[in-house]
């Protein structure tokens, strides 16, 4: 794996990662009044960076915001957290597949396949 396809894959983490930390807190905080939900952003970011080399990528920070008023009344729906979740654990689960194997076929070509 290339420089860039690892530091853009822990950087996705990095950001997935923080997504489910702001699912869990909305759904820690979904009878509590007048709270606001969360949502971090970061995939925009990335994208744009990754087309500015491996230094852009590293300086990549994923971003929690509140939710706007105008989304949903500003207001947390509970079956779109969990589907948020289940979306984001999948990504993590994916990326983490990927590095998995990687080293598998580092490991493998180190040991000249004993």
């Amino acid at each position: 794996m290339d420089q860039v396809s690892a530091v853009l894959i822990n950087k996705a983490l990095d950001g997935l990662s923080m997504r489910m930390v702001a699912i869990a807190e909305n759904i820690a905080n979904s009878q509590t009044a007048n709270y606001r939900p969360v949502r971090v952003s970061f995939e925009d970011a990335l994208a744009a960076a990754s087309n500015r080399g491996i230094d852009a990528i590293r300086d990549v920070q994923p971003r929690m915001e509140m939710v706007p008023v105008s989304e949903n009344g500003g207001k947390m729906r509970l079956d779109m957290e969990m589907a948020r979740a289940a979306g984001t654990g999948a990504r993590y689960a994916a990326l983490i597949d990927v590095l998995n194997r990687q080293t598998q076929l580092s490991r493998l070509a180190a040991t000249g396949g004993q």
